[in-house]
């Protein structure tokens, strides 16, 4: 278990491994099952104040043309005007307001997220996973963290009624993100 007092060790500026890392999402499908999937472009940073971990920052940004569900069809009609209408809002982002340390491996990332240009608070429950050195010698943290957003908030809200009642998408999606990042020289 980490305790608090090993932060201050983590300070420093940080950018996220993409090839390491993965944001995906999961939606209600037909009101049976789950589909998940993950954008495979984006990039972002992160700075670490670990003696005051609210000092700390983050952002993140998604091109949205890198959405992956593992299925081409589905794929092509979530980049339409649809859902994600990438054309017109080629990415999602999200820059952190405020980071609350809850525990002694916890934080709360609270900030906006903008997709298709509507721009919400969200609060993300993270779990520091820990820290290495890897072996090119790179200083590595990772996190993990999820929370749902309402698809419906972002003017996504496209669906299908089923014959035998509900809908064919959620409206809930449940964010997911894990992350390992670099220490910056």
């Amino acid at each position: 278990m980490t305790s608090a007092t090993t932060f201050t060790q983590h300070t420093g500026e940080y950018t996220i491994d993409g090839a390491h890392s993965r944001i995906g999402f999961v939606a209600r499908h037909a009101m049976v099952t789950k589909v998940r999937g993950s954008f495979n472009e984006f990039d972002g940073s992160f700075t670490v104040d670990g003696d005051e971990p609210s000092k700390s920052t983050a952002q993140i940004t998604i091109q949205t043309k890198s959405i992956d569900t593992r299925n081409a069809d589905r794929d092509g009609h979530l980049r339409t005007n649809d859902f994600l209408a990438i054309e017109q809002y080629p990415q999602i982002t999200f820059t952190s307001t405020e980071i609350a340390h809850t525990g002694d491996s916890t934080f709360d990332v609270t900030g906006d997220l903008t997709i298709k240009d509507v721009t919400k608070s969200v609060t993300i429950p993270f779990e520091f996973e820990g820290s290495a050195k890897d072996p090119y010698g790179n200083e590595r943290v990772g996190f993990e963290g999820s929370t749902a957003i309402q698809r419906s908030d972002y003017g996504i809200s496209f669906n299908a009624a089923l014959e035998t009642g509900g809908v064919l998408v959620s409206d809930k999606i449940t964010l997911e993100f894990e992350i390992s990042a670099i220490k910056n020289a």
